[in-house]
């Protein structure tokens, strides 16, 4: 909607465009002045507008209005876009451009990826390995019926089980016989019947039941709860828990994920004078500037440290000639900006506090901090700003502004000042500002601030340089024509819009540098040295620039000092692809060992020297989509550690793509703000951050929580766990089943292959829901193979994930070989006791009913690590509801074995059988898991001897001996 006119008398609105970008903060858009006297309730506004084609960039809008015989530009400042929310403001009056279907938010919804665990991928093709294998039952029974039925041709007339003439009548007839291939067929389609249970269907069912007990504990974890924000762990995707227990590379945003982002004014460079004080000086407990108007008393809503001699400097103005560059420098600060600031009110009806809202936190603690300098920017309108010096109001026009874009990196507003002179006031990243500054003047003053931006990088703060020029009236006249014929141009408005900018921002004179903190998060160093015991590589993918990069890796652990660093900054195609090649030497030779050093004895051995790798946006542009992604790939393998500096949104998204498409390991993508949700979207596992910049990476995630830190227990604890249970769970449930259909076939063999079963079928079907189904659940959402401490003790223990030490085919095939074992034993042994009995069919089908029920519960209580009432009670409740279901089922005249369990019930045989069964079977499965576990133990099963055992031993802690963590190339 483009705006006519708005509440305020300046035709100004305030808008949140949370639900579009994610960015929390307060934007501004005017309304233009010559429909702003215009009230459409009482006259007829007569117009034309003319615009682009509906497109989903949200950041663009190109268009102007005819009205009154006079042509207005319009642009994204002029629009207000469906899903924003009107802020501080009563009313706004606008005319709809696009509607429905053609807005930016409509064109830019689209569905979420979907995504399937790694686990699940893998069961399907374990299904259908047990579909061919139910498809090879149902051909051999129909093969062997075929070859029955032909050795028997002349005899199925008269056999008494298989009769297949009715002589009933004086001319006899065949019962429903279809021939020997129609019955071929028809025995095989039985077969697909009787054995369908082979195909886990109730095992999805299951799965989806116990990842909603799985997200239940993680949301209810204390130790992910966020007090600051509030805010408890989110669980977005309910099919992706166990991907959390294989996660190899971690991709990391650095503001607002590994940082706090509450940015803090700390230091300044003016002039070539450093302004930064000792920590000493600094006025933390400093009563905030105030100025009195009226009556009122007004201070900022954030109190800034302060240095002394910087504050005395500025209070003199410009008096002297560094006091000159000091107002010039903040006047820079409290104007080049789109802050707005509000009057909040105070307990106290005569203090009121000015609170700055802004599109960014670097903006809104530069203007607190010219603002605790005495430069205290009370009013914005669209033509003027009002700035408090000292309790002197200064109003200055606010003759243009050219915003911040991605391609300058900087923004510039041209100022008309009280003493009607006109200057332009630049701000923005040192490595666009340098270009377009004057170096002819004061090299001195540049080179020294270039130190200071340097020192300033070097301790992890976030630096702009200011830059300022004056104008002459042929140069703004000259730029005011400029900026008008662009602005109100249909096509390539950006494009000239730009070029007027970098004209306009030319010649500059250095005014100095700001230096901005944003605090790492808490427990950030500890959490990534977690990380890197579980063999989790961690690459960090950020905006900021090289220095404020390697300073954050420095101070989270992510860089240490015995870490050779790579860095690759690179101009070119060629000079990139040439960086890469000696990159991937020298890497070679510090991972191989081949530097060799001498210790005191004298003997010499190879040192293997961890690597980390920096590389910047710059180079990542002639790197992805093009034949050097691998070579940056095979660097990238034998780093311990990746940074990425100065990426762009979508490099981000490239980076997690360029591993994926290259190796099979698990991808994880966390960030806070909206430029990480191309990243996180494209990982097999996103986690979004509720910080600072808004809610959209947390809509686009799988998971969500309040700080970085809390990505550990996620991982090392519920992902370990969720892994475990999820692997077990699949396994178990392929055993249970596939027992029960060997245990049909074996008695389709002794039958004439004729498909008739002893089971009932009430016991067939409630054999997956009520008989065994439950202890299934239970045990996958409550067992627990390791205590939360003894994982968040021992980071190694994650491996196992990595290994798929819980579900692999080995697995597959041994549980396969144990479940062929059990079902000859569940079936021969009744079958021998019984084998010169007149016991009927429906007797011994409970017989094996019971015993399957027992057995499966039996085998699965074997393998629970941790009990709790609840599972006594699922997997003792289990075989109790099988016995009273078996007996309610033969108490029923009508069914075809009425009374069966009480007639086979009441012989000791029957018990005896149960206990041959039981023992028979289980002993294979315990006596390899004894050997396994006692001669062949892995990290798993070490560390919970040692929970056992530990406290009972009078020496201390006992030291547990984990797999050695390789580097890929050492595999």
């Amino acid at each position: 909607m483009v705006l006519l006119s708005t509440s305020d008398p300046t035709g100004i609105a305030y808008v949140q465009t949370i639900n579009l970008d994610g960015e929390s903060n307060l934007k501004t858009r005017y309304a233009k002045q010559e429909t702003l006297s215009k009230t459409p309730e009482k006259e007829k506004v007569n117009g034309f507008i003319k615009c682009e084609k509906p497109n989903r960039n949200i950041y663009g809008f190109q268009a102007n209005m005819e009205i009154d015989g006079k042509r207005l530009s319009l642009g994204p400042s002029n629009i207000i876009l469906r899903g924003c929310e009107l802020k501080n403001t009563a009313w706004a009056i606008g005319v709809a451009v696009h509607a429905g279907r053609e807005t930016k938010a409509m064109l830019n919804s689209s569905g979420a990826p979907s995504k399937r665990s790694r686990l699940e991928t893998r069961m399907n093709v374990e299904i259908i390995i047990l579909s061919i294998f139910l498809i090879a039952l149902c051909s051999i029974v129909s093969v062997f019926a075929a070859i029955w039925l032909r050795r028997h041709r002349d005899d199925l007339d008269t056999l008494p089980f298989y009769r297949r003439k009715d002589f009933s009548e004086a001319k006899p007839k065949n019962y429903k016989y279809y021939g020997w291939g129609w019955e071929i067929f028809f025995t095989f389609l039985m077969s697909v019947i009787v054995f369908q249970i082979m195909i886990p269907i109730s095992l999805y069912i299951s799965m989806e039941l116990v990842r909603v007990g799985q997200a239940y504990f993680m949301i209810r974890d204390g130790g992910m709860y966020d007090e600051a924000s509030n805010s408890r762990f989110q669980c977005r995707a309910l099919n992706i828990n166990e991907d959390l227990g294989q996660i190899k590379y971690v991709f990391s945003d650095k503001t607002g994920t590994l940082t706090e982002n509450k940015m803090e004014f700390r230091c300044a460079s003016i002039w070539g004078v450093d302004y930064s004080g000792s920590k000493g000086d600094l006025q933390s407990e400093q009563v905030a500037h105030e100025v009195e108007v009226d009556g009122m008393i007004f201070r900022p809503k954030m109190i800034v440290r302060t240095d002394p001699e910087l504050l005395q400097l500025a209070k003199v103005g410009r008096e002297s000639q560094r006091g000159k560059h000091v107002y010039d420098f903040f006047l820079a600060l409290a104007s080049c900006n789109t802050i707005v600031p509000f009057v909040v009110d105070t307990p106290d009806p005569s203090v009121k506090l000015i609170d700055y809202q802004g599109e960014s936190p670097d903006e809104q603690a530069l203007a607190y901090a010219a603002a605790a300098y005495g430069f205290m920017l009370i009013e914005r309108t669209s033509g003027h700003i009002i700035i408090d010096f000292w309790g002197e109001k200064q109003r200055f026009n606010v003759l243009g502004l050219h915003e911040f874009d991605s391609d300058r990196k900087r923004m510039s507003v041209i100022l008309g000042c009280p003493d009607k002179s006109v200057k332009v006031f630049v701000k923005g990243a040192d490595t666009t500002m340098f270009s377009v500054i004057d170096r002819t003047l004061n090299k001195s003053v540049i080179q020294t601030t270039e130190g200071h931006l340097h020192s300033y990088s070097s301790l992890g703060l976030r630096t702009l340089v200011v830059g300022m020029r004056e104008l002459n009236n042929s140069e703004f006249e000259q730029w005011h024509f400029a900026f008008v014929d662009a602005s109100t141009a249909l096509m390539g408005r950006a494009a000239l819009l730009r070029k007027v900018a970098n004209n306009i921002e030319s010649n500059l004179r250095v005014l100095g540098a700001s230096a901005i903190e944003d605090k790492l998060q808490q427990g950030v160093p500890d959490a990534i040295e977690s990380l890197r015991m579980a063999d989790i590589k961690v690459w960090v993918l950020t905006g900021d620039k090289q220095e404020t990069a390697i300073s954050i890796g420095y101070s989270s652990k992510l860089l240490t000092s015995k870490m050779t660093q790579i860095v690759i900054n690179s101009n070119s195609k060629e000079s990139c692809r040439k960086s890469l090649d000696d990159a991937i030497v020298m890497a070679k030779k510090l991972t191989s060992g081949s530097i060799v050093s001498h210790n005191m004895e004298g003997s010499s051995g190879a040192v293997i020297t961890p690597v980390g790798l920096i590389i910047d946006g710059t180079s990542l542009v002639y790197v992805l989509d093009s034949e050097l992604e691998e070579q940056l790939f095979k660097l990238a393998s034998m780093c311990s550690v990746v940074l990425c500096c100065r990426v762009a949104p979508l490099q981000k998204a490239g980076i997690v793509a360029l591993v994926k498409k290259r190796t099979s390991d698990m991808t994880l993508a966390i960030g806070d703000g909206a430029n990480d949700v191309s990243m996180i979207q494209c990982a097999d596992v996103g986690v979004g951050i509720s910080g600072q910049e808004g809610r959209q990476a947390v809509m686009a995630s799988d998971f969500a929580m309040g700080q970085f830190r809390f990505l550990v227990p996620l991982l090392l604890v519920h992902g370990h766990w969720n892994y475990q249970r999820m692997g077990y769970m699949i396994l178990y449930n392929f055993y249970r089943n596939a027992v029960f259909v060997l245990i049909l076939f074996w008695y389709v063999l002794f039958t004439c292959f004729t498909l008739t079963t002893a089971i009932n079928e009430w016991s067939s079907m409630l054999y997956s829901i009520i008989y065994t189904s439950v202890p299934t659940i239970v045990v996958g959402i409550l067992d627990k193979d390791l205590s939360k401490r003894t994982l968040l003790k021992h980071p190694q223990l994650y491996g196992a994930g990595h290994r798929q030490e819980a579900y692999n085919s080995k697995l597959f095939w041994l549980t396969m070989v144990d479940t062929l074992w059990q079902s000859v034993v569940a079936f021969f042994v009744p079958l021998l006791a019984y084998w010169n009995s007149t016991i009927d069919a429906p007797s011994i089908g409970d017989l094996w009913t019971l015993a399957a029920v027992i057995l499966v519960n039996l085998h699965l209580a074997m393998d629970v690590v941790r009990w709790t009432w609840i599972t006594h009670a699922a997997i003792w409740g289990s075989i109790v509801a099988t016995w009273i279901c078996v007996v309610c089922i033969d108490a029923i005249p009508m069914m075809p074995g009425y009374w069966a369990i009480f007639h086979i019930g009441g012989t000791p045989v029957f018990w005896w059988c149960l206990l041959i069964i039981v023992i028979a079977a289980l002993v294979p499965h315990f006596v390899v898991k004894f050997i396994y576990q006692y001669y062949f133990p892995c990290d798993i099963q070490i560390a919970r001897e040692a929970e056992k055992f530990g406290n009972l031993r009078g020496h201390g802690a006992i030291e547990i001996e984990m797999n050695p963590i390789l580097e890929p190339h050492q595999r």
